[in-house]
């Protein structure tokens, strides 16, 4: 499970910088990050509680090392995740664990240098040891620290999917995951729908029911003590009972077959979660010679992960047309499904106040819809908390910043891209980039200035040559050609449907008037009339008039 962490699916550690921080608080970040790991590991491993996913996990505790690879010598000693798990039983053969490749690259090296290859569904559940003596079940132990672990031989006897009796008189020691029964799972479409933790959960209780007993499964994936070929121990396997061994075990020879099944397994129904794929060798030591560390015979290769944990470097602070405030996460970029992400918006300022998200902080991004970054959740606050320049929202809404002055360079600039957009006046070749450009060069002060500009004055903004100021010149002459409904639109006059009238009519109809209209309340009205009342907007429509654009 989430021990021995020996590789990395992915972390965004991979391309981050060291953290600028001076040694006390250094050594204050590590301590902090260790001991939260340390109580993710204590509720997993001993009290069956998986408070946070294994993906999570992994990529945490690779930033974890990655800061101490920064700051050697600062905060605790090595991260041990199985302090606390560790039972009375000792396992006859030590559970090795497995190094995790971080990607198709590392798989194909692994594969590349070996023969006698077989592949499996890396089974998302709990690992046991089985004991059976004389064909009699003797002992089910859990992995604990991979050399001992809980006696859960009262809850075996009860579960269906462990024989209690093998159909010959052997000595053996099987090794497998106890599973939740899933029905047509299919992991890319579902995930891991919290399998594992509901095994751990059920296999920490007192008793279990008929119906808990009958919803755990097991899968064996290895025989220590086995035949030396893997046909033969699969064969064997199965005429004793455990035939899931034999169904998902599959021989290859390249990284192709190994993707196949992989990506097959991923995408297809199966009776249990799984998250990823678990590569073997035939050939490997004798079983008295495993250690509890991940061995050489054997790897896993885990699917994409869903969720990414990156360490948030800024929070910025957008102000739409509307005066809604947008805070956006800059975050050390982390690869999510193929896709580098580097912001992810924390919703609504609401939401990011209920967060407290800062700078140093650890958050959990997925993908929506298999595109769009999403803030999932934060999953560890840095211990120094960093003060940041908070917008009011009192001071904006939908009347206010008009100008482009400092505090109203955000909402402002957003204005100008309604206003040139499809939404809008739909300008061609118009667009953010262009706006900024005017704004560097100082020529836009309120949101019409542009209409005055002349080709001289075009040509002379830097990043402008005369191709393209001639281009901008001829798309700010179409716009006095746009109907006045384009241009009320532009403005953003509120509502989806615009009056039919000049400016003059509208500007002095009362709210009742305006309630009168159809499919006008009181809400709309009193926006109506605000808009139409506003001196930013009165003086916009001046311009507009003296621009001689029609309806003004």
């Amino acid at each position: 499970m989430k021990a021995l962490i020996a590789g990395l699916l992915f972390s965004s550690s991979a391309w981050a910088a060291c953290p600028d921080w001076p040694a006390q608080r250094a050594a204050d970040e590590l301590d902090a990050l260790a001991r939260q790991l340390a109580a993710w590991d204590d509720a997993y491993h001993r009290q069956g509680q998986a408070l946070i996913a294994d993906e999570l996990y992994d990529q945490a505790s690779a930033n974890l090392q990655h800061w101490r690879d920064c700051f050697p010598g600062s905060g605790p000693g090595a991260h041990d995740p199985l302090a606390t798990s560790s039972g009375r039983h000792p396992h006859p053969t030590a559970h090795t664990g497995l190094r995790k490749l971080a990607d198709s690259a590392a798989a194909a090296a692994w594969i590349g240098s070996r023969e006698d290859l077989w592949i499996q569904p890396k089974v998302d559940g709990v690992a046991v040891s089985l004991v059976y003596r004389h064909g009699q079940l003797q002992q089910l132990i859990s992995r604990g620290d991979g050399r001992s672990g809980q006696d859960w031989s009262v809850h075996a006897r009860h579960l269906p999917a462990i024989p209690a009796h093998l159909p010959k008189p052997l000595n053996l020691v099987l090794q497998g995951e106890l599973y939740w029964r899933l029905a047509a799972h299919i992991q890319r479409q579902s995930g891991g729908l919290g399998a594992r933790s509901k095994v751990a959960g059920l296999m920490n209780r007192q008793t279990l029911t008929a119906e808990e007993a009958a919803g755990i499964g097991l899968f064996v994936w290895d025989w220590p003590d086995g035949p030396a070929l893997i046909p033969q121990r699969l064969q064997q396997l199965a005429e004793l009972g455990f035939a899931d061994s034999r169904q998902f075990s599959q021989p290859i020879r390249n990284l192709e077959q190994a993707a196949h099944w992989r990506e097959r397994w991923y995408s297809s129904a199966l009776p249990f979660a799984t998250d990823g794929v678990v590569l073997r060798q035939g050939q490997r030591p004798a079983a008295a010679r495993w250690q509890a560390e991940p061995p050489h015979w054997a790897v896993a290769w885990k699917y994409p992960v869903s969720q990414a944990l990156a360490v948030v470097q800024a929070v910025n602070f957008r102000i739409g047309r509307s005066g809604r405030i947008t805070p956006v996460l800059r975050l050390q970029p982390v690869r999510l499904d193929d896709r580098r992400i580097e912001y992810v918006s924390a919703g609504s300022l609401q939401r990011w106040q209920t967060l407290d998200i800062r700078p140093g902080d650890q958050v959990a991004i997925r993908l929506s819809g298999l595109t769009i970054p999403t803030l999932d959740s934060v999953l560890w606050r840095t211990r120094q908390r960093a003060e940041l320049n908070v917008p009011d929202a009192t001071a904006y809404h939908a009347l206010s910043c008009w100008r482009a002055t400092p505090a109203c360079a955000s909402q402002f600039r957003a204005r100008l891209a309604w206003l040139s957009g499809k939404q809008g006046l739909a300008l061609p070749g118009v667009g953010p980039g262009t706006w900024d450009k005017l704004l560097r060069a100082q020529r836009l002060d309120g949101l019409l200035d542009w209409l005055h500009l002349s080709s001289e004055q075009l040509k002379s903004i830097p990043g402008l040559g005369p191709r393209s100021s001639a281009a901008l010149q001829q798309s700010f002459r179409l716009a006095r050609e746009r109907p006045m409904q384009d241009w009320l639109r532009a403005l953003g006059l509120p509502g989806h449907v615009l009056p039919d009238a000049d400016w003059d009519s509208l500007a002095q109809r009362s709210l009742a008037d305006w309630q009168r209209q159809p499919g006008i309340g009181p809400r709309r009205a009193t926006q109506l009339r605000a808009f139409f009342q506003h001196p930013e907007v009165q003086a916009l429509r001046a311009q507009l008039r003296a621009a001689q654009i029609a309806g003004f």
